[in-house]
């Protein structure tokens, strides 16, 4: 199933390489308030969708652009979970710093989970209990003793009505840690987190298909992924703090407020 994931995602790939190189023929619409969906996500999401359904014609999908497939119901054993494209308004702008997220979810667990950063090539990839990869080479977290030595990643979303929040939270830990990034896609940045690069990512209002696959990469490793209160419900919340233990356990008073 991971390999088959893997093979979605370089197959998305394509189509978003493909059409980088020409930025100004995309076609663009907005969801919302600074929310956008481009045709190549579209394109991206169905080559992903086509690659699973033929492997497993029988799992259910849950993608950003398509919705809920017609198989997805609470008893649905296995579910693929798919951004097809995290970090779209960076991709529109040439800005390098994008990537496809899939997962797997069975039994109502992450089990599965790709990552890839076309940009790079970069290739992240974990099974629940089999520990987390980057380009086939094992990963593990920062755990920094004080919150004072780490470098955190924060995102804030589309809505500017939660920007004034995020602010206020961005001042709490930057007085804290040692610098804080944003850098507009909440999957690459918790595949960052559980790769070393970043001690700690924080982000509100997330949806399940930008957090899935990246919280599994995290937990498996060696980090801990839970809500602003230190609960575990994040993936249907959408509020998530990832970060190694000692750093994670610093947070948890710094986020209380916001939670």
């Amino acid at each position: 199933m991971l390999n088959t994931a893997i093979k979605a995602a370089r197959r998305a790939a394509t189509v978003i390489n493909r059409s980088s190189f020409d930025l100004d023929r995309i076609e663009i619409s907005e969801k919302q308030h600074n929310d956008f969906v481009t045709d190549v996500d579209v394109a991206s999401e169905q080559a992903i969708v086509e690659t699973l359904l033929k492997a497993y014609p029988d799992h259910a999908i849950l993608g950003e652009e398509s919705g809920p497939s017609r198989n997805l119901n609470d008893d649905s054993e296995y579910v693929w979970i798919i951004d097809p494209i995290d970090g779209t308004t960076n991709f529109l702008h040439g800005y390098p710093n994008y990537c496809i997220s899939i997962a797997l979810q069975h039994k109502g667990v992450i089990t599965q989970a790709v990552i890839y950063d076309p940009v790079r090539n970069d290739l992240f990839t974990a099974t629940k209990g089999a520990g987390a990869y980057l380009n086939d080479k094992r990963i593990r977290v920062k755990n920094h003793d004080r919150i004072g030595k780490a470098l955190i990643a924060a995102g804030h979303g589309a809505d500017p009505r939660a920007l004034a929040e995020y602010l206020r939270m961005y001042e709490v830990v930057a007085s804290r840690c040692h610098g804080v990034r944003s850098s507009g896609s909440a999957a690459l940045e918790l595949a960052n987190v559980a790769a070393g690069r970043v001690d700690a990512y924080f982000e509100k209002g997330l949806k399940i298909w930008d957090i899935a696959a990246g919280s599994l990469l995290v937990t498996e490793a060696g980090g801990i992924v839970g809500e602003f209160n230190g609960e575990s419900s994040y993936l249907n919340k959408g509020d998530i703090i990832a970060a190694g233990p000692k750093v994670f356990a610093q947070m948890i008073p710094l986020m209380v407020p916001f939670a």
